[in-house]
């Protein structure tokens, strides 16, 4: 395993800040979002405060923003590390 240079709450907070402008951008309140999403305005908040939110609520989030396909990727193409990787998954 390689340095890390974030630690994951560094990296949830950077989420939430992207996913914060895009909101602003879209011209949505966090209420507006709140609604429009079936998140609570009260998880809306904290996420873009703390970064914490469940999966679940980050999806709906993604949805109500019309950023789905964006969540739907992560992960899909993630480069092998080692050929054994490529034989574990054969």
């Amino acid at each position: 395993m390689g340095f890390v240079w974030e630690t994951p709450e560094e990296i949830d907070k950077a989420l939430a800040e992207r996913l914060k402008k895009i909101r602003k951008r879209r011209g949505m309140t966090q209420q507006q979002l709140s609604v429009r999403s079936n998140v609570s305005f009260g998880s809306i908040k904290r996420f873009e405060t703390s970064g914490q939110i469940s999966l679940l609520s980050l999806t709906k989030l993604a949805v109500a923003l019309n950023c789905e396909e964006e969540l739907r990727s992560l992960f899909s193409n993630v480069p092998y590390r080692s050929i054994e990787e490529v034989l574990r998954e054969s």
